[in-house]
């Protein structure tokens, strides 16, 4: 027999969308990206089985203040899919705090504060995963 076709995906909040530094907050950005890459797609799934976010932090800051700054990410957008009626049979959140840099964002800790920051943009993001079979 074939095999059920899924309707895995992966998608991560870019460009305007990440959060302010040391914020938790879902800009209207963030919100437009998930409603047209994460939402949309979830019609064209019979179910979620499982639907796992996941929020970054930069490197800027201690790992416990990131670590719980990575959760409340992940939280915030939790929290705007359920707002939306988006279901899944399990919905799991988790910070991975700044442990895991998206690959080539290069920054020099020598550039004055405000830059870095700027350049450390692509980090602060949430992940959103999704597995379940297609409809």
């Amino acid at each position: 027999p074939a095999k059920p076709k899924m309707c895995n995906f992966t998608y991560s909040l870019q460009n305007d969308a990440t959060f302010t530094f040391g914020k938790a907050d879902l800009n209207a950005a963030g919100k437009d990206q998930l409603d047209k890459n994460v939402l949309a797609k979830l019609g064209s799934c019979a179910s979620v089985k499982l639907m796992l976010i996941t929020g970054h932090t930069d490197r800027i800051g201690g790992h416990d203040t990131n670590q719980k700054l990575s959760e409340k990410r992940a939280e915030a957008v939790k929290a705007y899919l359920d707002s939306k009626g988006a279901k899944a049979d399990s919905v799991e959140t988790m910070g991975a705090g700044k442990t895991q840099a998206v690959p080539g964002v290069k920054c020099d800790d020598k550039q004055p504060r405000k830059k870095l920051i700027e350049c450390l943009a692509p980090n602060r993001r949430v992940v959103v995963e999704v597995q379940g079979p297609a409809k």
